[in-house]
C-alpha cells in the first residue's frame, strides 16, 4: 500500500474519530452536514469507487491470511442510512467473506441468555468481515431510552442499580478489548443524522409509493424521543470510544458522503491490519514447479470413441 495514500485516508477520517476519554455532546461537537472539503457528489462517488476497489483487494488478503477478522458496527437513528451504507460500501467485495447481521427485538431464546450472547453468536471468523446492522450498543441506547425493556431481560435485583449503564459500558469495553487481543478489529460507526433530515426522509417514505414499505408508525413514536436518544448517544460515545475500538461519528445528512466516510474508515482499519498473502514453503514451491512443468508438457488427449462404430469394435 502506498504510504502517501494511507496517510491521506488517515487524515480524511481524523475529524470523525471520537478521542478516547473525551466528553462528547453531539450537537456541539459533530455537524451532520459536514463534508470535509468534498464539495461535489460526483467527486464523492468517484472517491467511493476507488475505496471499494481498495477494500476488495484488502478483503482478498484478509481471507487468504486467515489471521484477523473485522467487526463493523453500524449505529444510527431510523432513516440514518445503515442499509444503503452497507450496500454501497461492500458492493465490490466477495460476498463469501462478508456476513451481515441485523438485530431486532430479542427473541425469548435470546432473552434467556446474558445481553451480549446473541451478538457473540454472530461474530465473524478469522478472514471474514462481519457487519452488525445495529449492534450490542442497542443495550445502552434503546434499552436506556426505554428502560421497560429491562423487565424482559429478567435481571437480578442487584443488577438494576444506578450504576447499570456505567457497568454495561465497562463490560462492552472489556468485551471489545478481548476481541481485539484475539485478532479481531472492531470498527464502530455512528451515522449522525440531523432532526430536519430525518423528517425529510420520513416524508419521502410516506409520499413516494415505492418507499412506503420502508415506513413504520414506530418511526414516528421513536422520533418523539429525539432528545433522549441524543443524550444516550453522547454518553455512549464518551464512555466507549477506546484506543482498541474507537468510535467514528459520520456526518449522515448526505448519503453519498456518509458512504464515502464509512468506506474510508473500513479501508483504514484493513490498512492498519496489513494482511498479507501467505508464502508457501520450499516444498510447496517444488510441487508448484513440477505441476507447471507437467501442464506445459501436456498434449491434448485423443477424442473419445463414441457411436455405432466404436460399439461394433467392442
Amino acid at each position: 500500500m502506498n504510504d502517501v495514500r494511507a496517510k491521506r485516508i488517515a487524515k480524511f477520517i481524523e475529524p470523525f474519530r471520537v478521542e478516547p476519554g473525551s466528553k462528547v455532546k453531539l450537537d456541539r461537537d459533530f455537524d451532520p452536514a459536514f463534508k470535509a472539503g468534498v464539495t461535489k457528489k460526483r467527486e464523492g462517488r468517484e472517491l467511493l469507487r476507488t475505496g471499494v476497489e481498495l477494500l476488495a483487494e484488502y478483503q482478498r488478503r484478509l481471507a487468504a491470511q486467515g489471521t484477523h477478522g473485522v467487526l463493523l458496527c453500524l449505529q444510527a437513528l431510523d432513516a440514518g442510512g445503515k442499509d444503503g451504507t452497507i450496500r454501497h460500501v461492500m458492493s465490490g467485495v466477495n460476498p463469501q467473506g462478508v456476513a451481515v447481521s441485523s438485530f431486532k427485538v430479542p427473541s425469548a431464546a435470546e432473552l434467556g441468555h446474558d445481553y451480549l450472547w446473541r451478538y457473540a453468536c454472530r461474530l465473524p471468523a478469522r478472514g471474514e468481515i462481519g457487519i452488525f446492522n445495529r449492534s450490542h450498543y442497542e443495550e445502552v441506547l434503546v434499552v436506556r431510552v426505554h428502560p421497560e425493556h429491562l423487565d424482559r431481560q429478567r435481571l437480578p435485583a442487584r443488577s438494576l442499580g444506578k450504576d447499570l449503564w456505567a457497568r454495561r459500558y465497562r463490560e462492552i469495553n472489556d468485551w471489545e478489548r478481548y476481541l481485539s487481543d484475539n485478532g479481531f478489529a472492531v470498527v464502530k460507526l455512528f451515522l449522525n443524522l440531523s432532526w430536519s433530515e430525518q423528517r425529510a426522509r420520513f416524508l419521502k417514505r410516506i409520499d413516494v409509493p415505492e418507499r412506503n414499505w420502508k415506513f413504520s408508525a414506530a418511526d414516528i413514536r421513536e422520533r418523539a424521543y429525539w432528545s433522549d436518544y441524543q443524550h444516550a448517544f453522547s454518553e455512549m460515545l464518551s464512555a466507549t470510544s477506546t484506543t482498541w475500538a474507537p468510535w467514528y461519528v459520520v456526518p449522515a445528512d448526505r448519503k453519498w458522503f456518509a458512504r464515502l466516510c464509512a468506506g474510508a474508515v473500513l479501508a483504514h482499519t484493513l490498512i492498519e491490519l496489513d494482511p498479507q498473502y501467505p508464502r508457501v514453503s520450499s516444498e510447496a514451491r517444488d510441487q508448484l514447479r513440477d505441476a507447471r512443468a507437467k501442464l506445459v508438457a501436456e498434449t491434448e488427449p485423443a477424442p473419445a470413441r463414441h457411436g455405432r462404430a466404436a460399439a461394433g469394435r467392442a
